[in-house]
């Protein structure tokens, strides 16, 4: 292969991104629907697909469009009927932020939970309230997950489906 050859090298890249990006959604910190879409995108608009690589392009972008919003409207809205404060989130990403740095591999969850529940605690001084509005930031944390995992497989096969018809 043709190191100036961009189509080549788009068809080489696009498949990491995309995997990688997969594999991201699940992994904290990394963007990976953000990788999926750009790894797409650069097949689209460097590949020489032509009408093909545009209407897969634009797909691409309308599919992490709707995934964006529904990754936070959703979750966000279950969490509302909870009577999950966009406060007490706040405080548990800190919290998870925090618990990333101090306890390696699985801080980040650790933080997020125990965040979420030391606020919950202070807000309910109950136990058991807090318990049940730390088990809704969970679900809620999980669907999101879920989301953006479809989203990101839906971005792929999309894609997949432009190089077969290409």
């Amino acid at each position: 292969m043709d190191a100036t050859d961009s189509s080549g090298l788009v068809s080489v890249i696009t498949p990491i991104c995309v995997i990688v990006g997969l594999i991201g959604v699940l992994v904290p910190m990394v963007p990976g629907l953000v990788l999926c879409w750009a790894g797409v995108a650069a097949w689209a608009v460097f590949g020489g697909h032509g009408a093909t690589g545009w209407a897969v392009g634009i797909a691409a972008t309308v599919v992490l469009a709707l995934g964006f919003v529904a990754k936070y409207l959703v979750p966000g809205r279950n969490l509302k009927r909870a009577g999950v404060s966009n406060l007490t989130l706040f405080l548990g990403g800190v919290g998870g932020i925090v618990g990333f740095f101090l306890i390696p591999v699985v801080g980040l969850v650790i933080g997020f939970v125990l965040a979420i529940f030391l606020v919950e605690l202070a807000r309910h001084h109950d136990s058991r309230a807090a318990w049940g509005s730390t088990k809704h930031a969970l679900k809620a944390a999980g669907l999101s997950m879920l989301i953006e995992l479809a989203t990101g497989l839906i971005i792929a096969a999309v894609w997949l489906a432009g190089v077969f018809v290409a």
